[in-house]
């Protein structure tokens, strides 16, 4: 059994990992707004990460931020908070807690960080500017840490393509986008949150202990191929 901190495990992706992971670990879920379900394993925290002290929590074999944004605006629309934003809930969010939680990991078994990005990070997608800034500086925190704690903690991030949740409910609002949306897909497709909650719990397992400091696309062949 796992002692995992979720850090957004609400809601999305956050929350299909959350309920993926309660049956065999205990999992403390720190975001503004409880889960929708209780069990004898999960532990709430009703805190806004940016702003709340993080709570003190001794063991932990595992860290998985899942806070993000999508703040989709022509360069000239964007404003320079929409960038603080972005950076502060996707970069400072996470560096916050790894930065809280590290000593704690460092005692844990196999202990790994999971972050979270994006495939506009990598693909010039138009009007994202901003996400794509942040999402871009998480790459670069995993891959640097990955080095700075090489002998100690694992981290790794996912970066998915768009995904069924309510993040994205402006842009998969009605069967016609979503159909656009599959078309745009090589592989005709885009992500449910059980299907990154299913690379999640790869990444902190045994089998993954080789892998840190890497992104993993799950992309539908959105970045990879060119059909």
């Amino acid at each position: 059994m796992k002692n995992i901190v979720i850090i957004g495990g609400s809601k999305g992706i956050g929350s299909a990992i959350l309920l993926q992971q309660l049956e065999n670990n205990t999992v403390y879920n720190l975001s503004r707004t409880a889960p929708a379900i209780s069990h004898p394993n999960l532990i709430h925290f009703p805190i806004n990460v940016l702003e709340d002290a993080l709570p003190e929590i001794e063991a932990i074999d595992v860290l998985i931020y899942c806070p993000g944004s999508i703040n989709l605006k022509p360069i000239g629309s964007l404003s320079i908070a929409d960038f603080r934003t972005d950076f502060e809930i996707n970069v400072i969010g996470a560096v916050k807690a790894i930065q809280k939680y590290l000593p704690a990991l460092k005692k844990g078994n196999n202990p790994s960080i999971i972050l979270f990005s994006t495939v506009a990070a990598k693909l010039g997608m138009p009007f994202h500017a901003s996400i794509a800034t942040a999402k871009a500086g998480v790459e670069g925190l995993v891959k640097s840490l990955g080095a700075e704690l090489a002998s100690a903690v694992r981290i790794n991030a996912i970066a998915p393509t768009i995904t069924e949740t309510s993040l994205s409910a402006g842009i998969l609002r009605n069967d016609r986008m979503k159909e656009n949306m599959v078309e745009r897909h090589p592989m005709k497709g885009y992500l449910k949150p059980d299907e990154v909650a299913a690379m999640a719990d790869f990444l902190i397992s045994d089998k993954a202990k080789s892998i840190s400091g890497q992104t993993f696309e799950m992309d539908y062949g959105i970045v990879s191929f060119k059909i």
